[in-house]
């Protein structure tokens, strides 16, 4: 298992680096310069020229690449250009709230996917494993930008019983319905997707699963039908749960449109203002910590699957 663990960590190490080159790279093909937004139309070219020099933009891309790696590296990810703060200051108070959203959206989600995916695996071929489906597909087809929108529209200007944006405060306390009821839109929004994706794939592991040779075995053997339902989902869990993993990093990194509609304070929100201001600092450095957050959770899955299925380190 060491030496499993060991490989799976030195394989992150190009991944991480790739994904480094990568964020600082995509950003410079958009069109449009930073420093226009800090300067009126008329500024002359002195001023242009200093507030690059300022920001390290006067130099060739691989020397700002190889500067902005080693600072952050060691933690330093610059200021904004749009309000001078502290990028990392900026990506921590944003990253909370939506590590918040996602983990509370995929665990709703993982719940009722497993266990409508479970159903329709153990009901294959009959109208419940049909009506799944037709969730599932449902889920995954309806954009969560535009279920967001309808949501705020009935629950928030007709019926007026839920918030339509923001949070109740800087402090999060999960037993107070004020604001707990800031979350229910976005994560209702947000795990649409996630259960359409985990319930497919459930109902297909788990369908498999009941086909084989050894559920024929348990059952013959007089097992009862729960105890051999627990075998099959066992088997059929380690894909479940990698899926999983990749739909929570997804999350991670693809809440912009659901924070920029009930303008959550998250690190898609962030994303959305650094776009408009063509906040370069912002746009690297909340790019790479989702990325990183993304590969670091695929890491854990494999050492998860790893765990619960040993074939997949031997292999």
């Amino acid at each position: 298992m060491l030496g499993y663990v060991i490989r799976r960590l030195l394989a992150a190490i190009p991944i991480a680096l790739g994904v480094s080159m990568i964020c600082f790279a995509l950003v410079f093909l958009a069109p449009g310069d930073p420093i226009q937004t800090l300067l009126p139309p008329d500024a002359d070219a002195e001023t242009v020229d200093r507030l690059k020099r300022m920001y390290g933009l006067d130099r060739p891309l691989p020397i700002q690449y190889l500067d902005w790696l080693w600072r952050v590296m060691h933690g330093d990810f610059g200021r904004s250009i749009a309000n001078g703060r502290p990028v990392l200051e900026e990506i921590q108070r944003s990253l909370g709230n939506t590590i918040l959203l996602a983990t509370v959206a995929v665990l709703i989600a993982f719940s009722v996917a497993f266990i409508l995916g479970t159903v329709a695996g153990r009901k294959s071929g009959t109208w419940i494993d049909r009506m799944v489906t037709g969730v599932a597909v449902l889920g995954v087809s309806v954009p969560n930008y535009w279920l967001g929108i309808v949501l705020v529209i009935i629950f928030s200007v007709e019926m007026m019983i839920l918030p339509a944006s923001g949070t109740a405060g800087d402090t999060f306390d999960p037993t107070s319905w004020d604001h707990l009821q800031y979350l229910v839109l976005p994560v209702i929004t947000l795990s649409m997707i996630p259960v359409g994706i985990i319930a497919r794939t459930t109902r297909s592991a788990i369908s498999e699963v009941m086909n084989q040779e050894f559920v024929v075995t348990l059952r013959a053997n007089g097992l009862p039908e729960w105890r051999v339902l627990k075998h099959a989902i066992k088997n059929a869990l380690p894909p479940v749960l990698a899926v999983m993993g990749l739909q929570f990093g997804t999350l991670m990194g693809g809440s912009i449109l659901v924070e920029t509609v009930f303008s959550w304070p998250g690190s898609g929100y962030l994303l959305s203002k650094a776009i408009l201001n063509r906040d370069i600092p912002i746009l690297q450095g909340a790019i790479l910590v989702l990325a990183m957050i993304f590969v670091v959770t695929n890491l854990a899955v494999d050492l998860i699957q790893s765990t619960l299925d040993p074939r997949i380190r031997r292999g």
